[in-house]
């Protein structure tokens, strides 16, 4: 998120590390000579509704000095508190033809958009409509002030329950869907990449646009419904383009940058069906492949992206260890709640997106495996720490859903995550369930297999569990149980470290151990209809 402070005519605008710029000089008749307060705001508002020029610019300064990188506190006052209806003035200044009075509202907006109460209620309340609608209109229009808009809409849309009304915006007197319309925010972004210039140069409003408009289209994208519709765009082809066209090397793309904004929005779009296609179209995958050999955040990316749009497993660098370990760890990283120094925080990857990828790679390796008629390949991607992992989110998905279980995880996963857990298992048996050498017995196999074959039949009858992933988990099930017999050194690892697991969550033991149990039979048992079953006959029971 960035926040804004007024930028001189020969500075660029910085966020709240920045020095401090020189104020403008904005006319006023008024020239207040102390700093403005809460109190002040209705006065202001009425000044910046009922005036026009400079008196109103004027007020609309003095709106922004009351959040600026200096008053950070008065933020969520000026919005949540009920006092002030400061966001309906503001968008209508965003109509302005006159430069100061338009510039600053932006700037006073996009303060405001930072704090996560005020997202709600600038995306989805009362006054979202004029907001987004103002904002929309100024990047609609080109003017120079485009990019703030751009940036104020992002703030918002890193409030995930706004991204779909967002995207959805739409203004028209006939009702008239988001494709079908010239001016919605959708096409209005679309046209903003289309209309660009194919290398625009650095640090121009026009370069500042493309790139904030990317970073905004970045978390649009991370909805079903909004993908399907950026899918039917030229958008897809505009970001492929811009990865094609970069002439920097990966290793120095920085964060928020306009190839770093176009990889993110290609890894989220690629992760559904709605726009898959529209990137294998555009040459995504050649374009993609070679930033895998980067070992960072964009190798990780570039990686998970050519996973959802079907690679083959001989396009993963080094025989897919470092794509298998990349997404292992990250998938690991998620359910801890953890970070990785240097690459992301905890919260910039969903669990599904992590388990689609790993699932994925695990159904290339095994395509790999098929037709070399070996497991070499689904080996990579099945070491114990990371099919204990599946184990983990499908049982806790299981716990999560039985009212009655005792104990509970720190991570309750979704529902996509577990079912692509489960597919991912199917596609690694060959390597799970690996003969050991030289082949024997094993009682730990035994329990091993009864245990998760159970837990995975369990998992298929949770109401919800898609037909895909219900087919793939009584399918594995199926074949872990008749493993049973020979010992399988990779399976009974990863239920050894699914156990200790659910031992530190306190998690009950038995739950997924089979109720297949025999009858016993004793003189008052069933045996008891025989002649001979009582204490006093002389029969004798064999």
């Amino acid at each position: 998120m960035v926040s804004f402070r007024r930028k001189s005519k020969n500075e660029k605008t910085k966020d709240d590390a920045a020095p401090k710029a020189d104020k403008p000089v904005v006319k006023s008749t008024t020239a207040p000579t102390k700093p403005p307060t809460l109190d002040d705001i209705p006065e202001l508002v009425e000044q910046m509704l009922n005036s026009k020029g400079e008196k109103s610019a004027a007020a609309t300064k003095r709106i922004y000095e009351l959040c600026d990188v200096g008053h950070k506190q008065n933020r969520v006052p000026m919005v949540c508190s009920g006092k002030y209806d400061v966001l309906t003035p503001l968008a209508k200044c965003l109509t302005q033809e006159s430069g100061d009075g338009r510039h600053l509202a932006c700037l006073a907006l996009n303060n405001l958009s930072i704090p996560t109460e005020n997202k709600r209620v600038m995306a989805l309340g009362p006054a979202s409509k004029d907001v987004i609608g103002g904002l929309c209109k100024v990047i609609a229009e080109d003017k120079q002030e485009s990019y703030l808009c751009c940036i104020c809409l992002m703030n918002l849309s890193f409030l995930e329950a706004s991204i779909t009304s967002i995207l959805q915006h739409s203004p028209s007197e006939k009702n008239l869907a988001p494709l079908d319309n010239p001016d919605s925010l959708l096409r209005v972004l679309e046209k903003l990449l289309t209309n660009s210039p194919a290398v625009p140069k650095s640090g121009s409003g026009k370069s500042e646009g493309v790139r904030w408009a990317c970073g905004l289209i970045k978390n649009l994208a991370k909805s079903e419904e909004n993908a399907a519709l950026i899918g039917k765009t030229d958008i897809p082809k505009c970001v492929v383009e811009n990865i094609r066209a970069t002439t920097a090397p990966p290793s120095r793309w920085t964060s928020n940058s306009l190839e770093d904004f176009s990889l993110f929005v290609i890894l989220n779009l690629a992760q559904w069906s709605g726009s898959r296609d529209a990137l294998i179209n555009a040459g995504a995958v050649e374009v993609v492949k070679p930033i895998m050999t980067e070992g960072d955040l964009q190798g990780l990316k570039a990686t998970m992206a050519c996973a959802f749009l079907g690679a083959n497993w001989a396009s993963f660098p080094d025989g897919g260890n470092p794509a298998s370990k990349a997404a292992a760890e990250l998938m690991t990283n998620i359910v801890e709640k953890k970070g990785k120094d240097g690459q992301y925080a905890y919260g910039v990857f969903k669990l599904y997106t992590a388990t689609k990828a790993y699932r994925d790679l695990a159904i290339a390796a095994a395509k790999a495996d098929s037709d070399d008629g070996s497991e070499s390949n689904t080996k990579v991607l099945g070491f114990p720490s990371a099919v204990a992992l599946c184990f983990q989110i499908i049982s806790d998905l299981v716990l999560a859903s039985t009212d009655d279980a005792e104990g509970g995880s720190k991570y309750v996963p979704d529902a996509m995550s577990a079912e692509y857990a489960a597919e991912a298992i199917e596609a690694m048996l060959p390597a799970i369930l690996q003969v050991a050498d030289p082949p024997r017995k094993s009682v730990q196999t035994e329990k091993a297999a009864s245990e998760i074959a159970q837990m995975l039949i369990t998992y298929a009858d949770v109401a919800g569990t898609g037909p895909e992933a219900k087919a793939s988990a009584k399918g594995a099930a199926a074949k872990i149980k008749e493993s049973g017999s020979s010992a399988r050194p990779i399976l009974e690892i990863s239920h050894d470290l699914w156990t200790q697991y659910r031992k530190r969550e306190g998690q009950p033991l038995d739950q997924f151990i089979s109720s297949e149990k025999g009858v016993e039979a004793d003189m008052n048992g069933p045996l008891d209809f025989l002649p001979c079953a009582n204490a006093d006959s002389s029969c004798n029971i064999l």
